[in-house]
This record gives C-alpha cells, sequence and structure tokens, in this order.
C-alpha cells in the first residue's frame, strides 16, 4: 500500500482511541512522514495485566517501507509523544526534528541507549518551514503543560493538513513561547483541507485555566500547611516548577525534588535556559536534615505510579525522608482515565497515616490546570483554522465522539472519527478505510522489545 502523486494519507497507529502512545503517519508520493513516537505505561483496559511496564505502538507498518520514511517530527517532549524513539530507532533509521528543549529531553533518552551521536537530530525554532521530502513543513507554536510545544501545518501539492498534537490557548504559559492568534488565522486563510486536533478534553465546557491562574491556590495551602508539604504533579510540568519555586521562596520554604523523571526535566530545562535561578533548591539527600515546617517537595507519582516517589512517601520506603501525621500532600493533577483506582489506594495509605489530602475537586481555589482544550477552545480554532475535514484524535471513545460531535455543530462539513489502523485520505477527496494498516503494541522485555497478544 503507497500512495501515489494524487493521494495525502494520514495513518494513525497509536494514540487514536486512546490517550497515550501517539504515533502517527501522513503519506503522499510513496513517501511517509511520521509524527510522535510514544509510550504508554498501562495496558489497553487502563491495567497492567500483560506484565509490561513501558509499551508502545507496533511500527511493523513502517518499518516494512523504511525506506520510504523522510522523517520523524516531534512535537514535545512528554513521554508519549518521544518516549519510544529511542526503543525504535535503530528499526526507523531516519532523521529526527525537534526544538531545543524537546530535543535536550530526547538526548538524555539516546544516551540511556547508547545512542547519542548516532541518531540525525536536527534542532527546529517555531515558524520554521522547509521540504522534508515531498512534504513542506511549518511548525506552528502553540501552549501545553510542556515547554516549546509546536503543532505542524503539513502540505503537499495535493493538500494540506494542521496537526494540532497536544495543545491549549494559554494566555499565561508561564515558560516557553506562547500562540499567536494571527498564525492559525493565517493557516485559515490559506485555507486547510484538514485538521488532525487533540481530543482528550473535547467533552469538557469551556476554557481551559492558564498555568499562570494557580499561583494563589497553591501559595493558599501551602502557606496554611504546618508540616512538611508534598506537591505531586506530571514530572515534565516546568510551569508548575517555576510557581512552586516561587511559593518556596515566599514561604520560606526550601524547595526539594523527588523522583528521576523530575529532577531530568529540571536538568533538561536548566540547560535550555528554561530553569529559573531557585536559592531555596536542596538536595535530596539533605532534605531528612531540615526541620519539617520548613520543606516543600514537588514528587513524581500523581497517577498512583507504582516506582514513583510518591508511591514509595505512601510505603515509607523512600529512602531520603519519611512523612509523618500532619504534614500535607496536595495533587497538582487530576487523574488521567484508567487510573482512578490505583489513584484511590495510594490516597488511602497516605491518610491511614494521617497526612492532610488536598485535590483539585476539593481545593476552593484552582490548583491544576489541563494542558488540553476544552469546548470553548475547539471552537476558536475551528473558527481560525476553518478545515474543510475534522479527524479527531488523541483519545478515547467518547473524546473522539465529542469532539466529531463538535466539529460538526461548529459547521465543519466533514469529520472522519476512526482509529488506529484506518486510513484516511485527505486528498483526493476525503475518506476512511477501516483496519488498512496492522497495529499492537510492543512491551520492553527483559532483553529485547516483545509483541503483546
Amino acid at each position: 500500500m503507497t500512495p501515489d502523486a494524487s493521494d495525502f494519507w494520514f495513518l494513525p497507529l497509536g494514540g487514536c482511541g486512546e490517550i497515550g502512545m501517539n504515533m502517527n503517519l501522513y503519506g503522499h508520493d510513496d513517501q511517509w512522514l511520521m509524527v510522535d513516537c510514544g509510550v504508554t505505561f498501562r495496558d489497553i483496559d487502563g491495567t497492567n495485566r500483560s506484565g509490561y511496564d513501558v509499551q508502545m505502538p507496533d511500527p511493523e507498518f513502517v518499518t516494512e517501507r523504511r525506506e520510504q520514511l523522510q522523517g520523524l517530527l516531534l512535537t514535545h517532549a512528554h513521554e508519549d509523544h518521544i518516549g519510544a524513539v529511542a526503543l525504535l530507532w535503530r528499526r526507523l533509521r531516519c532523521p529526527v526534528y525537534a526544538t531545543p528543549f524537546t530535543a535536550e529531553m530526547l538526548r538524555r533518552k539516546l544516551i540511556e541507549h547508547g545512542l547519542e551521536g548516532k541518531v540525525p537530530v536536527h534542532l527546529v525554532e517555531p515558524l520554521d518551514r522547509f521540504h522534508i521530502g515531498v512534504f513542506d513543513v511549518e511548525w506552528i507554536p502553540n501552549t501545553h503543560s510542556i515547554p516549546s510545544p509546536c503543532g505542524l501545518a503539513i502540505r503537499t501539492p495535493v493538500g494540506s493538513v494542521f496537526h494540532t498534537a497536544d495543545w491549549k490557548l494559554d494566555p499565561d504559559p508561564v515558560v516557553g513561547h506562547g500562540y499567536d492568534e494571527e498564525v492559525y488565522k493565517q493557516l485559515g486563510e490559506e485555507g486547510m483541507n484538514a485538521m488532525v486536533c487533540d481530543s482528550t478534553c473535547a467533552n469538557q465546557p469551556g476554557h481551559s485555566l492558564s498555568e499562570g491562574a494557580l499561583y494563589d491556590g497553591l501559595h493558599q495551602h501551602i502557606s496554611a500547611a504546618t508540616g512538611r508539604v508534598v506537591v505531586a504533579c506530571f514530572g515534565s510540568n516546568i510551569a508548575r516548577l517555576h510557581t512552586l519555586s516561587k511559593i518556596a521562596h515566599a514561604t520560606n520554604r526550601h524547595l526539594g525534588l523527588l523522583g528521576r523523571s523530575l529532577i531530568n526535566t529540571a536538568s533538561a530545562a536548566r540547560a535550555s535556559d528554561l530553569w529559573p535561578d531557585v536559592t531555596t533548591l536542596v538536595q535530596s539527600d539533605h532534605l531528612g536534615y531540615l526541620p519539617r515546617e520548613t520543606l516543600l517537595l514537588v514528587a513524581t507519582g500523581s497517577q498512583g505510579e507504582p516506582r514513583t516517589a510518591l508511591n514509595r512517601l505512601s510505603h515509607d520506603s523512600f529512602h531520603d525522608l519519611s512523612l509523618e501525621a500532619g504534614d500535607t500532600v496536595i495533587f497538582s493533577a487530576r487523574a488521567i482515565p484508567g487510573n482512578e483506582d490505583q489513584i484511590s489506594s495510594l490516597v488511602a495509605r497516605l491518610e491511614a497515616r494521617g497526612i492532610t489530602i488536598i485535590t483539585p475537586e476539593s481545593s476552593d481555589l484552582p490548583i491544576h490546570a489541563s494542558g488540553h482544550p476544552g469546548v470553548e477552545e475547539l471552537r476558536k480554532l475551528y473558527d481560525w483554522v476553518n478545515p474543510q475535514l475534522l479527524i479527531p484524535v488523541h483519545g478515547e471513545t467518547e473524546h473522539l465522539d465529542a469532539q466529531a460531535e463538535l466539529a460538526k455543530a461548529c459547521g465543519i462539513s466533514r469529520q472522519l472519527n476512526g482509529r488506529n489502523g484506518d486510513l484516511f485520505t485527505i486528498a483526493p477527496s476525503a475518506s476512511i478505510r477501516r483496519g488498512v494498516a496492522p497495529t499492537g503494541r510492543l512491551g520492553v522485555g527483559r532483553r529485547s522489545l516483545e509483541k503483546i497478544g
């Protein structure tokens, strides 16, 4: 199956009908372009019954066509978008394109897998535009819950698409570049045949909160606490770390980072000039010697993941310090669908030890902001870009269905709602063929990648 000069195809191999492990292909004139290459940490039903802690899409379809693969474009540095690159690159063997922070995060993964200097990584900046094979690619700056994300305008002689990747409309992202309404409107004026769009919060009314709106709520809870405070958030959220570093200074607390991924991300941000000068930052092995009322700790594990810092704290097995009755844990994150049970177990263990729990639902002021657009933001982007065709991705069935219905209600003439392995034709005419490409998962085994199921 090969696209000819009159074809422009979209083929998701991961992340369409599920949240996580994104892998997308665009095809035109005997060539393919890959967008993102990520992992997930659970099975399709939200459990981990397979026993593989790290899983990714099976790239069999494209590895069989490796000579036609022109490049891999990384939209941002979240694990579900870059986590499989180092694991799969030997099968892909194509150039990689990324903005500087994403490239720095990737570089650290390549070192772990003995690939530093072997993978051709090309640095790009927002609004860069150039050809990769037959594809004319432009990097469109957007905002998300990690620094320097970009969407992609991909143009061919027969059709064009705006691939949003993960996004929101954040007027104050705290760290990194913002978005430009005029850039989106220029895409609309040019005319995009299709928009492939993030659906994660398409069933949520209103507009997502800005990262800049969280200071007051977090400050309120931290300043009122009498013991240690642990804030659980996603380890990649550098903007949240900026906010918490300011609060640590304002409340005379020492800031500590707990968890390998959090420390690694902060180090990458420092290397990319995205990390502030934090005078209160203390190394993890010193935290146990400081008075508990002087500590503000940021920890990985907001989703109840078994090997994270917060999970170990809940079992009193974290090597540098222990939590006590009267300490406070603030969840500055909401549950990803499928993680509810393990989060509930984590909270129960902490509460049984007399630790105060504060969640976004129990706080009277906002302490978490989603990285994905609600209905109001989707409406705005539809109006600005005005695509002829909407393809919802990055979501489970309820999210994809919600976005397809919203796009129809907003007057977008066509919606194609499919799943991994379905072939979406953007040109010469909009259509969908179900189950064209093989899909599946690979799990990280002890010595190699292994097929699951």
